[in-house]
């Protein structure tokens, strides 16, 4: 059997093929192995480098294939085991019991290169505030816990309470509302008996003031000179007027009282009458009066009170020069003032306050300040009988 050759060798580190073997691997008839083995022999090697398999002959005719030399390793790696004479085999590695670990450590890894440092949640697809690292992480997401049952009924019980507030302050705020309604209604109604319940100084005080009553901002004093005694509305303001203003009110009473100016050259009669009318009623009444143009006709002018033995004796029906008339509509009253010449001299044009105080005018009316005395001393008694009102729920609830 012929030597291989360098085509036909084998790479370093395949397993030599041994003298005492034949060309199948089994054992050679008349000789053994490890005699072949051990016997001693020319080699052939191979120049450095050179990857294939060393022949080695052990005699003529007898020969096996010995390990190319292995390149040198690497600086700072384990050394290369040593090898025999030429011409012999290598020892058989030592057998280690079955079970028992190496005693030659592994071999240490080569250390990860380093990366280079990069700022939390810079890259593509990092997570803010994150390094971007290739190992597996565990993220855990916080989840709520949940809810005791306590709190759940705590909850609801709020929740209960909380409508139970706004059901009640809606509540409330509509009892309020009614109540505030009625209570409106109840003074309303009140004040109807107010001419009866007052004293005749509330009604009609013994002395008006005014700061600005008279022409041009003028003041005005007046002094009362007669009380009538409480009548029947008609008699109080004339057949006229009465029929005019009541028919669809009705009439509780009615009170009057004469002034004259404090110089005694006006006198004045004022009057209030008080109505059966619910507020409805005074409303419609007071929307009449002012649409229709009632307060401005001279044959509604309201009667006087000419009180015997007094400054306003001679004041009677010729003598009225001017009037006004009021419905007032937070109470059932109509307040009126008809006011003359306290000298009793008659009046030919009778004039309606209202236009008499109006700029420009040169009516006797207007030029005597006859408009100024009846509006002013209606204003007063108006005041008085809000704030007797006013007082008197007050006091009585």
């Amino acid at each position: 059997m012929s030597a291989p050759g360098p085509a036909e060798g084998r790479t370093a580190g395949a397993p030599a093929i041994s003298a005492g073997r034949d060309g199948t691997g089994r054992p050679a008839r008349g000789g053994s192995g490890a005699a072949s083995t051990a016997s001693a022999g020319r080699a052939v090697r191979r120049p450095a480098g050179d990857s294939t398999a060393a022949v080695t002959a052990a005699g003529p005719g007898d020969f096996h294939l010995a390990p190319a030399e292995r390149p040198s390793r690497p600086t700072g790696g384990p050394p290369a085991p040593s090898r025999g004479a030429p011409g012999t085999a290598p020892p058989s590695p030592p057998r280690r019991p079955p079970g028992t670990a190496s005693a030659v450590p592994p071999r240490p890894a080569a250390p990860p290169a380093a990366r280079p440092e990069r700022e939390p949640g810079s890259g593509a697809g990092a997570d803010p505030g994150f390094e971007d690292d290739s190992h597996p992480t565990l993220l855990l997401r916080a989840v709520a816990p949940r809810p005791h049952p306590l709190r759940i009924v705590a909850v609801v019980i709020a929740l209960v309470l909380g409508a139970g507030l706004l059901g009640g302050a809606a509540a409330g705020a509509w009892l309020t509302g009614d109540s505030a309604d009625s209570a409106a209604r109840a003074a309303f109604d009140d004040s109807r008996a107010l001419w009866r319940d007052l004293p005749v100084d509330e009604l009609f005080p013994p002395e008006l003031h005014s700061e600005g009553a008279g022409p041009g901002g003028a003041e005005r004093r007046w002094l009362r000179v007669a009380v009538a005694p409480d009548t029947e509305c008609a008699t109080a303001l004339g057949e006229e007027l009465a029929g005019a203003l009541l028919s669809g009110t009705g009439c509780e009473r009615a009170v009057r009282a004469s002034y004259v100016d404090d110089t005694v050259t006006s006198v004045t009669t004022v009057g209030m009458v008080f109505t059966d009318a619910d507020p409805a009623a005074t409303e419609a009444l007071a929307e009449r009066f002012a649409t229709g143009g009632l307060g401005l006709r001279a044959d509604l002018m309201p009667a006087t009170y000419p009180g015997p033995g007094t400054a306003a004796e001679t004041f009677g029906a010729a003598q009225r020069a001017t009037w006004t008339v009021r419905v007032l509509t937070d109470a059932p009253v109509i307040v009126y003032a008809v006011t003359g010449f306290a000298d009793g001299r008659t009046a030919d044009a009778p004039q309606a306050a209202t236009e008499a105080v109006a700029e420009g005018q040169d009516t006797v009316v207007a030029l005597a300040g006859l408009g100024h005395e009846a509006m002013g001393v209606a204003d007063q008694i108006e005041r008085n009988i809000r704030q007797a009102a006013d007082r008197f729920t007050e006091e009585h609830g």
